[in-house]
């Protein structure tokens, strides 16, 4: 099925090109021995004129013209001959046009030379044959009667025209052919119909006893109304469109900080799924999926296949020894508890089924469904292997990395039991074009460890702030309402409830970076002694705040008179502790977020994730 699919797809385009090449031969054959009205002229005339005034739909390659109305208008009142002509200059002109600023393929530009061609000859055809004359420009017709077949002409010229194009673009593209026309051009419908109603103007006006050449003149501005209405619109669903990318990408960026923040909990190193997200869409494309759909789903999965370790202890995920058959039992639930959660999220392509079967073994000996071969989603087939290769080379709290040599080596040695043998032997093709290295860790001195862990050794390691579904929701909305200020204050002010919910955060301050003089800047200062800690500055690297911003990396529990100074004798009550995390966006430091508490050593470092979140939605604002 699959080859026979390959060829039918190999010989769509030479066919259609072949047709539409006959198609237009045969009209120009049909003009030679039956010359046109002149009025035609004015109509071919009008038609290229028009062709500039084009517009494209928002969001998509696909633009239309009100060229369409006069090619329409051609081939109802002249026959099919002079419509398929008029279609086929009109096409050549815009060529020509696209091929003065990009040049196109020879192929793709013969294709789009005959096929409209062939679209308006068959539906030309279709309108004599139930309208019964060659043209209704010499034809006496009541236009009750051409109701009718008006409005079959219109959807056949729809159907073939829009169709074709959607076909060529599925086959190159190996998409669902359905699948493009239905989000590309089903909403061009109306551009079609509204041409028709023109035509029957024409026809009308035309079969007066005294219409003349000025009847296309007087008509033409019809068209020009209609271009003007539809760019008001067009420029309307641009803003609208602009917006809601906007909004998803605010929504995507949360997901992907709050992602983060959830890998930190099993201390991946911070780059993981931002490098398997790569892999995995690379692979992909590498393997032929081109749908949207998957694509996206996969892109998004890649960020949230490991939502479900929420629910697994953090002695657990970062023991360094064999889990016993208890803990490993715990462990397998994160792939359940993670498509659930999920689950009340209405995604719009298929996430949760990858996330929920990203651990499935190939043999079906994986978990948590026991699924094998074709029956695992091809997203999770991908991502089990991207995710496992940079496991592998990344160092983990418990184990050194190993060299890509050898991660492939076992890659190989598990393909056909653990792993789809189609997807680790392209990945394998592949890897050394892709693979990005981790970084090392950073070696901290003990110096640095006594100002960033000054807890007493007993302190709790604690997750508590993310520990169910109502907690992930709270996150999700701290992360988008910060992004979504329109100001760094508004930003910090929309989230201080939800912070203050989540911890013991007595004075929330922004420190934005000065690049010119290379210090911090104390700008946004909520809750207790805003106006006293307000406008403090710190050099990059010297107290709390510096050093977090040099070395970006958070610090938790930290005494807040190294990062304040003599201020904090000045305060009452004084800043007992403080938690910091740096902003960062593109590799650049834009600042520090650092929360103080009256208390001593009020945090835990579940508290971090949270922070990170904030900081993540400050940096998309900043």
């Amino acid at each position: 099925m699959t080859r026979l699919r390959a060829h039918a797809e190999r010989l769509f385009l030479p066919v259609v090109i072949g047709a539409g090449a006959c198609a237009v031969v045969g009209s120009l054959r049909g003009l030679a021995v039956n010359p046109v009205d002149q009025r035609w002229f004015v109509l071919a005339g009008l038609t290229v004129l028009s062709g500039s005034a084009t517009l494209r739909m928002p969001g998509t390659a696909v633009s239309f013209s009100i060229s369409d109305s006069f090619t329409m208008a051609a081939a109802l009142l002249f026959g099919p001959a002079a419509g398929t002509i008029t279609v086929a200059i009109d096409g050549l002109v815009i060529s020509m046009r696209l091929a003065a600023r990009r040049p196109l393929p020879a192929r793709r530009a013969l294709y789009n030379a005959t096929a409209p061609p062939l679209a308006m000859w068959c539906a030309a055809q279709v309108f004599l044959w139930l309208a019964g004359s060659d043209g209704v420009a010499n034809a006496r017709h009541a236009i009750g009667h051409l109701v009718g077949p008006l409005l079959v002409f219109a959807g056949v010229f729809f159907a073939l025209n829009t169709g074709l194009v959607a076909i060529a673009i599925a086959c190159e593209q190996r998409v669902s052919a359905l699948n493009i026309w239905r989000e590309h051009f089903s909403g061009l419908w109306l551009t079609y119909f509204g041409g028709a109603v023109v035509a029957a103007q024409l026809i009308v006006l035309v079969q007066e006893r005294d219409a003349g050449l000025f009847v296309f003149v007087l008509l033409a501005p019809i068209p020009l109304i209609i271009y003007a209405t539809f760019k008001h619109a067009v420029g309307r669903m641009e803003d609208r469109v602009g917006h809601l990318d906007q909004m998803n990408g605010m929504y995507l960026s949360t997901i992907e900080t709050l992602a983060q923040a959830i890998d930190a909990k099993d201390q991946v190193t911070h780059g993981h799924i931002r490098r398997v997200q790569q892999y995995a869409i690379k692979l992909a494309h590498a393997l032929g999926i081109n749908d949207p759909s998957e694509l996206r789903a996969l892109e998004a999965a890649s960020l949230l296949h490991d939502v479900g370790k929420l629910a697994v202890p953090e002695h657990i995920l970062n023991k360094p020894s064999t889990l016993t058959p208890l803990e490993f039992d715990k462990m397998k639930r994160h792939a359940d508890v993670g498509a659930d959660i999920l689950s009340s999220i209405s995604f719009p392509y298929p996430v949760v089924p990858i996330v929920r079967h990203h651990h499935e073994n190939f043999d079906g000996t994986g978990y948590p469904a026991g699924l094998a071969g074709e029956a695992i989603p091809i997203g999770a087939r991908i991502l089990s292997v991207v995710d496992c290769f940079d496991a592998m080379t990344s160092d983990r709290p418990y184990r050194q990395r190993v060299s890509q040599q050898e991660a492939a080596r076992l890659l190989h040695a598990r393909s056909g039991t653990m792993y789809d043998p189609r997807v680790v032997k392209k990945f394998l093709e592949i890897r050394e074009t892709i693979f990005t290295p981790p970084p090392d860790r950073r070696e901290t001195s003990d110096a640095l460890i006594d100002i960033t862990r000054t807890a007493q050794n007993g302190t709790r390691r604690s997750t508590a702030p993310l520990h169910d579904r109502e907690m992930l929701a709270t996150l999700f909305d701290l992360g988008f309402h910060a992004a979504q200020a329109g100001n760094p204050a508004d930003g910090i002010a929309s989230v201080q409830a939800i912070v203050q919910r989540l911890m013991p955060a007595d004075i929330i301050a922004l420190y934005l970076y000065s690049p010119e003089a290379d210090h911090l800047v104390a700008t946004v200062v909520v809750g207790a002694h805003a106006a006293q800690i307000s406008g403090t500055t710190m050099p990059i690297g010297q107290r709390l705040t510096g050093w977090v911003a040099a070395n970006r990396q958070p610090i938790v529990n930290s005494d807040a008179a190294l990062d304040l100074g003599n201020l904090t004798l000045q305060l009452e009550p004084p800043p007992q502790t403080c938690l910091s995390a740096p902003i960062c966006a593109d590799g650049d430091m834009l600042g520090v977020v650092t929360i103080y508490s009256t208390r001593r050593q009020p945090f835990t470092d579940g508290h971090v994730p949270v922070l990170e979140v904030l900081a993540g939605g400050l940096a998309r604002l900043l």
